[in-house]
């Protein structure tokens, strides 16, 4: 079967990928491994270049994977072979945009409900779908939103945060 995408690499680009692949542990897996089959891919090397099915088998990944990673060096460039493909759309959306975040800092920094001494993340996940601020949320969202802040829902933390010495 006849490559449709031949790979040639400039000196440049063989140099940056022989460097990386010296590198070892120091870079990625993947990023060493595509960076191999772009030099045994290479047409523009002494002597002909590896055959798509001789590349897979000595690295031990699917035919396609060559294929894909030929195409990509040939289409969109040498980063853009060497690293993983950003997805076009995520797989899942934010639950809390900035501001939806600093609403929920500032209900947390607040006062907590009647009856309780301090808010939980249960509660506090309740109250920003009980204002509309999300649709729904997971207490562990909330929780992890609050980690990033450093917050930290005590009495005794609170009055450091609302009155720093």
């Amino acid at each position: 079967m006849a490559v449709k995408y031949i790979v040639r690499l400039t000196e440049g680009e063989r140099s940056e990928l022989e460097v990386l692949i010296k590198k070892g542990k120091k870079v990625a897996a993947r990023k060493r491994l595509h960076a191999q089959i772009l030099l045994k891919a290479d047409e523009g090397r002494l002597g002909p270049a590896w055959t798509g099915e001789r590349i897979a088998t000595a690295f031990e990944v699917h035919a396609n994977t060559v294929s894909n990673i030929r195409q990509r060096f040939v289409e969109e460039g040498l980063e853009a072979a060497l690293n993983r493909k950003p997805q076009a759309n995520p797989s899942r959306l934010r639950k809390l945009d900035g501001e939806a975040e600093a609403r929920l800092i500032a209900i947390a920094c607040g006062a907590p409900p009647e009856g309780r001494v301090r808010w939980t993340m249960h509660l506090l996940a309740d109250r920003i779908v009980e204002l509309k601020i999300v649709d729904s949320i997971s207490h562990d969202t909330v929780h992890r939103t609050l980690k990033k802040t450093k917050y930290a829902h005590t009495p005794a933390s609170k009055a450091i945060l609302v009155h720093p010495a």
